[in-house]
């Protein structure tokens, strides 16, 4: 029984050390999450001001540049913006974007080339014979605007020449602290269909200069950089939340086991106490 209790005490002893890490994650993450989910919301109020201009030229246009609309493009390649963490211990956050990328991937005929932001997602597809064109490991709350442009640049390029003919970017999308959503969108082409709940019986009239192709080829790199950009801090954002969340069920589930082992330790010492007890008595008797 006192080697039971003592390999007892040493899993008591080696919970209680995992339980401390846990919880010091599960502040930090919480710190991280305040600072990020602050810089999402100012960036995503501000990149309604690029998609509602696309929204109005949509509206109220009829001579969009057929290279910019479902059909327009006839190359079937498809480069995927793949967003993941450079870090684990964050739950199902990376296993979810990366299942949902590779099933579009499977679905996607033609040539495919992945844009990879995050090492996770870089690592997985590397390994599993996917071209990397362009990859972004660094921490993502610290990208910069200029740095998302310079990812973009070669995406943009390489549709505007025919390369490829869709843009898919893959990310998640923040809902609460508790819950985030895998999403999937498609950023090149644009519908070829005009949105008709924006913009209808306004009677708006816009001329634009020098004209429709020059103004729209200037504000789709614009919407693509931005939208890129925007998904990367919403990521960052998703990432800490679900590391608090996983680092606080991990440390819940090492209370709840320290619970348990206490339990456990002090029956098994009582039992001990209560043999000794016994042993006593029975040796006491004996003399009599």
């Amino acid at each position: 029984m006192a080697e039971s209790m003592q390999d007892i005490k040493r899993r008591i002893k080696s919970i209680t050390s995992t339980e401390h890490i846990t919880n010091a994650m599960k502040l930090v993450s919480a710190g991280k999450l305040r600072k990020a989910r602050a810089i999402f919301e100012k960036t995503n109020e501000n990149s309604h001001y690029i998609t509602n201009a696309i929204e109005d030229l949509f509206t109220n246009s009829d001579d969009i540049p057929d290279k910019y609309l479902e059909g327009g493009n006839t190359n079937d390649g498809t480069c995927f913006i793949v967003i993941t963490s450079n870090k684990g211990l964050c739950g199902g956050f990376n296993s979810n974007v990366i299942k949902e990328a590779e099933a579009t991937m499977k679905l996607t005929s033609g040539h495919k080339v992945v844009i990879a932001i995050g090492s996770r997602g870089k690592e997985y597809f590397e390994k599993r014979g996917y071209e990397i064109y362009r990859d972004y490991t660094l921490p993502p709350e610290e990208i910069t605007f200029l740095e998302a442009k310079e990812l973009c640049e070669p995406i943009i390029d390489m549709y505007e020449k025919g390369e490829i003919g869709r843009v898919i970017l893959v990310s998640t999308s923040f809902v609460s602290s508790m819950e985030q959503q895998v999403t999937n969108m498609t950023l090149l082409p644009f519908p070829a269909e005009n949105n008709p709940e924006v913009g209808v019986g306004t009677g708006k009239f816009i001329d634009y200069e020098p004209s429709v192709e020059a103004v729209f080829n200037y504000l789709v790199p614009k919407y693509v950089e931005m939208m890129v950009y925007a998904a990367v801090v919403e990521s960052a954002t998703c990432e800490h939340a679900a590391r608090r969340t996983a680092m606080e069920n991990a440390t819940d589930n090492a209370r709840e086991m320290l619970d348990d082992l206490s339990l456990f330790y002090n029956r098994a010492r009582q039992a001990a106490i209560t043999d000794e007890i016994i042993e006593i008595v029975a040796g006491s008797e004996a003399q009599k």
